[in-house]
């Protein structure tokens, strides 16, 4: 048996950054990782839907060059194999930075999969070619769970995964589909609208709540979905899906699928596609073996944990999606930090009540803080300034007109309480509200913070000076 400080299950970004802080601060870390390290974020989520968006970028400036006055021979052609390996590479080289971080001499990383065997021991459970496993177990006084998620999928009448493809299928397609069907229309469903749309693939898009994003604010995820409905995204709202089967016919000359759904209205109505995106979510990545270190969880919560990130037995920790807290990559690193911290006794000024997020559609969406639909529901009294991005010199410059932020705030230039965008960048203006709200910021010193010029952080002073 291997005496360690720290054992922590699951490489992604909260595992990987908390080994990290812990190694730094003295503690002898073991690291499992059965997969690759970086977690779904790197291999399946966040970077390779940002490469794909930055492919989409592309792809829609060569089909607006007229607009700048470049000339470009159309048609041009887009090659999703092309894309692929360009994501591919982005990947690897992450991983390779990862691997790096890893090798410091107080960490050390165990390729293989965890299992608890009681609450402070963990079993190693590597599989070789011949599928046999060679068990070595190691103890610590502390542990930390970070497990990540995995994608949720819908009670259907045909429940035949195999119908339909997540998020990891459909980066791993080599072939453009001439339509796709998207079921759902939260954060990764409305990505790849935008991306797929952009590369030239005919999208649907099927969602059971009256509006797409729900946790945005309201009218600016209203204003997005209008701007995709104009690139050719068509949304069905208050649809629920009901089967999805092969179609029996062919969508473009190639076997496609057919989704059945019951409109707002309770029609009957159906969307033929080549491909079917099942993107309804994820849930925590929760393992039988957890019943064996005795602390609480279920499989839709995930892992019940404190403010401290601290499960309901003492020394072990879970952090990042697996906690079902906030199912941000950022969110987990800094619950890492947090935990490590807690573990070696040291205070932090980390609030998780102000976590930006950011949705990378083209436009970009970004929010921090509450929405205005929340402070209606609470009954708060609150200011709502707006500004719009067809004002800003940047924006025109850079023909990135379309485009909205809301500033949330206390009466009389107060506090401020939210910031919602959409538009280019929006995820950086987001970031800067999110700053100023960690140091309690009110809008009558926004008003007084300098802001270069021309730049796109203006339409956020402009928001504080209406």
């Amino acid at each position: 048996m291997t005496q360690t400080d720290l054992i922590i299950i699951g490489a992604g970004p909260g595992g990987y950054r908390a080994a990290e802080h812990a190694a730094k601060n003295g503690l002898k870390v073991v690291i499992f990782e059965a997969a690759h390290v970086g977690g779904t974020c790197l291999n399946e989520g966040c970077i390779p839907t940002k490469a794909y968006a930055r492919n989409a970028e592309a792809v829609a400036m060569l089909k607006n060059a007229e607009a700048f006055g470049i000339s470009v021979e159309q048609p041009f052609s887009f090659s999703l194999a092309g894309a692929l390996q360009r994501k591919e590479g982005v990947v690897t080289a992450l991983r390779e930075g990862i691997m790096t971080l890893l090798s410091h001499p107080n960490i050390t990383l165990v390729k293989a999969e965890a299992r608890f065997v009681d609450a402070h021991t963990v079993e190693a459970c590597p599989v070789d070619a011949d599928g046999i496993a060679a068990k070595e177990t190691f103890t610590a006084p502390h542990i930390i769970v970070a497990t990540g998620s995995v994608p949720k999928t819908l009670r259907l009448s045909n429940p035949d995964t195999a119908s339909f493809l997540d998020s990891s299928d459909l980066l791993q397609l080599d072939r453009l589909p001439a339509s796709l069907c998207i079921v759902g229309a939260g954060v990764i469903g409305m990505e790849f609208a935008s991306i797929f749309s952009t590369f030239g693939t005919e999208v649907t898009v099927v969602e059971f709540l009256k509006e797409c994003l729900p946790a945005l604010d309201s009218d600016i995820a209203k204003r997005l979905r209008k701007v995709l409905e104009k690139r050719g995204v068509n949304f069905q709202l208050q649809s629920a899906v009901k089967a999805i089967a092969p179609s029996a016919a062919t969508v473009a000359g190639v076997g496609g699928m057919t989704v059945t759904f019951e409109d707002k209205k309770g029609r009957e109505q159906q969307v033929e596609a080549e491909q079917v995106l099942m993107a309804v979510g994820r849930a925590p990545r929760v393992f039988d073996h957890f019943r064996h270190a005795g602390f609480e969880y279920d499989e839709r919560r995930g892992i019940t944990v404190d403010d401290d990130m601290q499960t309901t037995v003492e020394g072990i920790y879970a952090i990042g999606d697996v906690n079902g807290r906030q199912m941000l990559a950022h969110a987990a690193e800094m619950q890492g930090i947090h935990a490590v911290n807690h573990i070696l006794g040291q205070s932090d000024d980390i609030d998780f009540s102000i976590m930006p997020a950011a949705i990378f559609t083209s436009p970009e969406a970004a929010c921090v803080g509450v929405t205005e639909d929340q402070l209606k529901v609470q009954g708060a009294t609150y200011e709502c300034r707006k500004s719009f991005y067809r004002a800003n010199g940047k924006a025109l410059a850079m023909g990135e007109t379309e485009g909205m932020l809301k500033l949330l705030s206390e009466p009389q230039a107060g506090r401020i309480l939210g910031c919602h965008v959409f538009g280019a960048h929006a995820a950086d203006l987001a970031q800067e509200a999110a700053v100023l709200m960690a140091r309690g910021t009110t809008v009558g010193q926004l008003r007084h913070i300098v802001h270069i010029h021309p730049t796109l952080s203006e339409i956020l002073l402009a928001a504080a000076e209406t």
